[in-house]
């Protein structure tokens, strides 16, 4: 009996410490590119213009606010627990976007968020809402703010803060429920 506890403390640390994410196995091609990275080459003014370009919609129809906060933060790498552009986890980014952009607090981790919002349907997104995953089994572990057309930001394991397709498949198959937070 001691033997399987002492076995059980690990396993737990480890699920434990790949909440917020698995480290996805890239199958990628540039044909079907999913996850979209930005140069920091471009200049500030022509940020919304950018996203707009990059999301195949109208810049009218962006929040600003929004895509600067974004932008700021593209390419920072993921950390667990982490809350600065040095290394940062997918609910301590969410909820910076959040307090930042829209004057809301939520939750600290992503399964908390996961139980604070109006629940909707895939087709009824909208930007800002947010979209939970479940990587590790039941419970959400993985959260991403919603942008437009199939599109959500998001801290990557592997590639830090990006913006993904929701309805690649293999997001799409962990993906469990999405949101606005009822706040």
């Amino acid at each position: 009996m001691r033997q399987i506890q002492i076995l059980i403390l690990p396993i737990c640390v480890l699920l434990f410490l790949n909440s917020c994410g698995i480290k996805r196995k890239s199958s990628v091609t540039a044909a079907n590119k999913t996850t979209i990275e930005r140069s920091n080459s471009g200049k500030k003014a022509d940020v919304k213009q950018y996203y707009a370009d990059l999301l195949g919609t109208n810049p009218k129809s962006l929040n600003t606010s929004l895509y600067e906060f974004v932008d700021e933060w593209m390419g920072s790498p993921h950390r667990l627990g982490g809350q600065t552009k040095s290394g940062i986890d997918c609910s301590g980014f969410v909820g910076m976007v959040y307090q930042q952009v829209y004057g809301k607090n939520l939750p600290r981790s992503s399964r908390d968020m996961g139980e604070v919002i109006k629940r909707k349907y895939d087709d009824q997104l909208k930007e800002g809402d947010l979209v939970f995953f479940s990587f590790g089994g039941k419970t959400i572990d993985h959260v991403g703010i919603y942008l437009h057309n199939d599109k959500f930001v998001h801290v990557s394991t592997k590639q830090g803060v990006v913006i993904s397709n929701l309805k690649d498949p293999w997001y799409y198959k962990y993906f469990t429920r999405c949101g606005i937070p009822e706040l």
